[in-house]
């Protein structure tokens, strides 16, 4: 025995959609309108941008121009070789001065204030029974001598010592201290050579004062 079974299901086919030419046009139609509004957005966005362009030329050329006008009016100035040499002569004249300055408060031409401070000094600070016969003062007041006379030689410590109170002389040393006899005068005739009732000292900072108040007193003893 045989049978036929069909297994087709009409629900199965393959149907074919077709679109009506209306619906193409009006498809068309859109695709055309979407494109046109593309078109014109891109024209407006164009057209904005070149008149942005033309806007920042307009502006430039006029800077340019304000630019062209002002180097016009006030042309730069070229160096002028006579002016470069007179700056040259006055930095140079500055630096001199400076260089003046400097040796001056330095002391090595001696002092630029004067001598006056260390003399009333020397007046302020007396003792009785000393007085000073002659001074000594080297540069700018670091080498001094001083030399006088004592009625006893006790008393010349003790002048040191107020010299050592006075302002302008503190924190000064001495290197040397001589004390002896002062030169006996000639005798009268007939009589014996008395020795003067006092003592002569010499007071010296340094070597180079002792030396500069040696020089007076050898030219004495060579003059007598």
């Amino acid at each position: 025995m045989s049978q036929q079974i069909n297994l087709f299901n009409p629900k199965f086919e393959k149907k074919a959609h077709r679109v009506s030419a209306a619906t193409s046009a009006q498809a068309l139609g859109l695709l055309a309108v979407g494109l046109a509004a593309l078109a014109w957005y891109g024209q407006r966005q164009v057209a904005g941008l070149q008149r942005e362009e033309a806007a920042v030329k307009a502006q430039l050329k006029q800077r340019e121009a304000r630019r062209d006008k002002v180097l016009q009016d006030f042309p730069p100035r070229r160096k002028d070789p006579a002016l470069e040499g007179q700056l040259a002569g006055a930095e140079a004249d500055r630096a001199s001065l400076r260089h003046a300055a400097d040796v001056l408060a330095s002391g090595n031409l001696g002092n630029t204030r004067g001598y006056a401070a260390y003399f009333r000094a020397f007046a302020q600070a007396k003792v009785d029974g000393v007085w000073l016969t002659g001074v000594s003062i080297v540069g700018a007041g670091n080498e001094m001598g001083l030399q006088g006379n004592a009625l006893h030689p006790s008393q010349v410590p003790a002048y040191i010592a107020s010299l050592g109170r006075q302002e302008v002389l503190k924190g000064k040393t001495f290197a040397s201290l001589d004390i002896g006899q002062p030169d006996t005068p000639p005798a009268e005739p007939g009589k014996a050579a008395a020795a003067p009732p006092y003592v002569r000292f010499s007071l010296q900072s340094s070597a180079v004062a002792a030396a500069a108040a040696a020089a007076p007193a050898a030219a004495e003893g060579a003059r007598r």
